[in-house]
């Protein structure tokens, strides 16, 4: 008898991952020296022998006891990042069972964000959780969390700046995420809401990050089954408070508008929000790469941006080719709003002797001699 069908779905997301992060692991190191081993500051139980599998085919039986060759490199560590929750939890018990099947090495991350009594202990007690399933290594990160773009913003970018720092420490291949369709469906509700365009109603990606470092699994699958697949393994979950915390708009998203808006317009919407991501996103590439295009033939001998060229383009790639200067100018990406493009694209198409456009990072766009001047004051 196989796997209850929750958990057979985990497994199978997570396994397909884990040939992708092999198959690249192999071609980029596969024929030269041997990958750098990490250097080890883990907080599990000693370390056992690594797990090996032959070069080049990702999908061998491990062998356990085999030491790597000098022309042979060390298999992959791929981390997940857990919080303790059902989600990342039956993500790491995916991982685990999947990676030891694979010939890949597993370790876990938790970060504690400081932002609760008693997050210390949370944080070890998952660590114990991840060390039981034989991940190695696993640590827990304790990181400060700013105030900067509001709380939920500034906890995102502290643990992702652990995660990335954590990753480089180890020399993991991947970090997997347990981000799930129903999170894809309420990030972009929130793009909508924020009115970014269709970037960001792309959603998260299933690979993001440096090099594609970022790797979410579950995306196809539903926040239900990453829990029933916890509860049918009894493996214990966490449920963070903040999650319920109407104080949080991602929190008050979750437990009253897409309530609302499935009672509206019946069951589906969690689907539905999904699959516009993945459409918008196929959009937003193929934008992004026209507009890739179309900057080398709008730019002069000098490299400056010549106005008229501009203007004869599609407003979606030139707004792409506008925010691409303004950010190499030296803007901070996270801080260029659709409306400062507007206000750099009005110096195209509504051109009326305006004066120069202060943006983000200290950077000024403005029209001289049919060219967009776009640099740092």
């Amino acid at each position: 008898m196989g796997p209850h069908p929750a958990v057979a779905a985990i497994r199978l997301a997570v396994r397909r991952v884990l040939h992708d992060v092999l198959t690249e692991f192999h071609r980029h190191d596969g024929h030269g020296a041997p990958a750098r081993e990490p250097r080890r500051t883990t907080a599990s139980a000693p370390a056992t022998a690594p797990r090996y599998a032959e070069a080049g085919t990702a999908g061998s039986p491990a062998l356990p006891d085999r030491p790597a060759l000098p022309d042979r490199p060390a298999a992959p560590l791929v981390l997940v990042a857990c919080s303790g929750g059902a989600d990342s939890m039956a993500l790491a018990s995916a991982l685990a069972f999947e990676a030891r099947k694979l010939g890949v090495r597993a370790g876990g991350i938790t970060v504690d964000h400081n932002l609760q009594p008693g997050s210390g202990l949370r944080a070890a007690e998952v660590v114990t959780r991840l060390a039981a399933m034989d991940l190695d290594p696993v640590e827990a990160v304790a990181v400060h969390v700013g105030r900067e773009g509001g709380p939920e913003a500034a906890a995102r970018d502290a643990r992702y700046a652990a995660l990335d720092a954590a990753a480089e420490r180890h020399g993991a291949a991947a970090v997997l995420l347990g981000h799930t369709r129903d999170d894809q469906a309420e990030t972009v509700l929130l793009g909508l809401a924020r009115g970014s365009g269709i970037r960001s109603l792309s959603g998260m990606a299933a690979a993001s990050g440096p090099a594609g470092r970022y790797r979410r699994p579950f995306l196809q699958l539903d926040r239900q089954t990453a829990r029933k697949a916890c509860l049918v393994q009894s493996i214990p979950v966490w449920d963070d408070p903040h999650n319920i915390d109407p104080a949080y708009t991602r929190s008050r998203l979750r437990h009253e508008g897409l309530p609302a808006l499935e009672k509206a317009l019946g069951k589906g919407v969690v689907e539905a929000l999904a699959r516009t991501a993945q459409l918008s996103r196929d959009d937003a590439d193929a934008l992004d790469t026209w507009a890739a295009e179309a900057e080398r033939s709008v730019r002069d001998e000098t490299g400056q941006l010549e106005c008229a060229k501009l203007y004869v383009l599609p407003p979606a790639v030139r707004r792409r080719v506008l925010r691409r200067a303004v950010i190499e100018a030296g803007a901070p990406a996270g801080s260029l709003f659709a409306r400062h493009l507007e206000e750099v694209d009005r110096l195209i198409t509504g051109w009326r002797g305006q004066r120069a456009i202060n943006l983000p990072g200290r950077v000024e766009a403005r029209r001289q001699g049919g060219r967009l001047v776009i640099r740092q004051s």
